[in-house]
């Protein structure tokens, strides 16, 4: 009896330490690999265990990603062929609401002129590079130096979409937003002081995400310590003191400086994918029918016409384009679109993904290369042809190098603009080398923007030292062969060389880059968001405009788990 009763107590004794054995090891501040703390008390492994979600950055919406058809399914009658129906799946990602306003790009060039004031010779192309070409307007035989003087300035257009901006400069909008909203960021979560992100900085102290993250000492020009917030304040307090972070006080918020585990560093805006852009365009969200998905839909809003069929609103249109010849905006006062240009953004209703003016108003570029095929041989998922591969550049110290004055890069474009490629307190980047490609197959070179492009430069057989008479690559072989004019300048001034060769068979080459959407000055036909057309990244028109994107990191789902079976 005594045996079995003392083997009843050793059983619930083994019970109860598995129980909180368990439980320990279940424990969110426990690792489940080794059992040791990860809340990073004891000068132990600090991991972000509270994060929750990604927050929705300013200005953007949530699209959740998913499967759908791109390319469209309608008539050709242009005969272009370049948007065969194709099934391609996106992750989640956030989009803009609306484009990117005047209001919002005047900030931009409010904030670059006053760090980079214009009047000092280092920094005189920093800003004029940014500028957008207002002369975009003009029109030989037409009246339109109104919007030449005024549109982007005047606060009569404030909300209205910037226009006159090409592929290069919205792509550097997009760093800049990056960087100033992440900014505010570590201000408000403390990491930097109160008004430093605009009392405290110049050209020799600029704040740059990435540099932040990969060396945060050398931010502010190695000055962050001046700006130090409360919560490196108080954490610099209790390392002098010896102190432990408080019960519950998430190791991490108690570091000097944010780092990327933290989980408060937002993704960087950028240019949305055509891809991406053409699934937020078609709005699937609420339209789950068969033949939305199949690419049966033709525009971002439910059915074949361009009038609202709403009780309400019945008749009115429900996108700003191009009536018909000579028609903009329809007979003043009677089935008015409200608009003869552009239209102030929000004028329509949104689609499905709560985004507006996804169909008309202004074209908007999209971030990838043009070829008029699109290759889901290769890629079905996250489809986008215009990758360069970069690294940071190492000095000799072993350490990123950071871009100061005297080593800011220019490009001058084939326009002769001259635009800044990096700005002091960025990480300098330079091409992936062997170092990142051996051994590896799923790339082997920095620039793959023709990769795989049909052409016979792209075939594995293709002499890539075959050399033409000039000692370049040999253009006869290449299917994408556009002018390659000159510009550069001497002494005496500008140069510009113009290709007037007779071997050029196309327009298209590896900086022309795809613009979706129909726009104020476009037909009906053109506000298919299938639709796709390009033009050289280094141009501007008065009706293409841009809006920005977000990566999702995380879940696909955005406040919700998915069930599980």
């Amino acid at each position: 009896m005594k045996k079995r009763t003392l083997r009843i107590m050793l059983l619930v004794a083994v019970v109860s330490l598995g129980f909180f054995s368990c439980k320990r090891s279940s424990s969110k501040n426990t690792s489940k690999a080794t059992g040791w703390r990860i809340d990073g008390k004891d000068g132990g492994f600090a991991a972000n265990t509270k994060y929750k979600d990604q927050e929705t950055a300013p200005g953007l919406v949530f699209v959740e990603g998913g499967t759908f058809t791109m390319g469209k399914t309608q008539d050709d009658p242009m005969h272009d062929w370049n948007n065969t129906p194709n099934q391609q799946h996106v992750q989640s990602f956030y989009m803009d609401e609306t484009e990117v306003t005047n209001l919002m790009y005047t900030e931009y060039l409010y904030w670059t002129k006053t760090v980079f004031p214009p009047e000092d010779p280092n920094y005189r192309n920093i800003y004029t590079g940014i500028l957008p070409d207002t002369l975009v307007w003009r029109n030989r035989l037409g009246f339109n130096e109104t919007m030449t003087t005024n549109y982007l300035r005047h606060p009569g257009y404030a909300e209205y979409p910037v226009v006159g901006v090409n592929w290069i400069q919205a792509v550097q909008f997009c760093q800049w937003r990056t960087d100033r909203v992440n900014e505010a960021v570590l201000e408000r979560e403390g990491y930097i002081a109160k008004g430093v992100k605009t009392d405290s900085i110049d050209a020799s102290s600029t704040f740059s995400t990435e540099a932040y993250l990969t060396n945060p000492k050398e931010t502010y020009g190695g000055r962050i310590d001046d700006y130090r917030g409360k919560m490196a304040e108080r954490s610099n307090k209790k390392k002098k003191k010896g102190e432990d972070a408080e019960d519950g006080e998430e190791a991490e918020e108690t570091n000097v400086y944010a780092k990327r585990t933290s989980g408060i560093i937002l993704p960087e805006y950028r240019l949305p994918t055509e891809a991406e852009w053409e699934y937020a365009a078609k709005g699937l969200d609420g339209l789950r029918e068969y033949n939305n998905v199949r690419g049966r839909k033709k525009y971002p809003w439910k059915g074949e016409f361009t009038r609202s069929g709403n009780r309400k609103r019945r008749g009115d249109q429900l996108a700003n384009f191009k009536n018909s010849k000579g028609d903009y905006g329809g007979i003043a006062g009677w089935s008015d679109d409200g608009a003869d240009i552009t239209a102030r953004v929000k004028s329509y209703p949104p689609n499905d993904f709560g985004l507006y003016d996804m169909a008309g108003n202004v074209a908007e570029w999209v971030s990838d290369v043009y070829r008029p095929i699109v290759d889901d041989e290769a890629s079905d998922f996250n489809y986008y042809r215009g990758n360069v591969y970069m690294k940071n550049k190492i000095n000799e110290e072993g350490k990123a190098e950071i871009v100061n004055n005297e080593s800011i890069k220019y490009d001058t474009l084939a326009t002769g603009r001259i635009v800044a490629r990096n700005l002091p307190g960025q990480l300098a980047q330079v091409d992936i080398d062997e170092n990142e490609t051996y051994l590896r197959t799923n790339f082997d070179k920095a620039d793959n923007r023709n990769y795989r492009d049909g052409d016979v430069a792209s075939s594995r057989f293709y002499d890539l030292f075959n050399e033409d008479e000039e000692g370049g690559e040999s253009d006869g072989k290449r299917m994408y062969n556009a002018p390659k004019h000159v510009v550069g300048s001497d002494s005496l001034g500008m140069i510009r060389k113009y290709d007037k060769s007779d071997t050029r068979t196309t327009l298209i080459d590896d900086n022309v880059r795809v613009y979706k959407g129909g726009s104020w000055k476009d037909r009906a036909y053109w506000i298919d968001p299938a639709q796709r057309r390009a033009f050289p990244e280094y141009m501007a028109t008065s009706y293409i405009g841009f809006r920005c994107a977000m990566s999702r990191v995380g879940s696909k789902a955005q406040g919700k788990k998915r069930p599980r079976n």
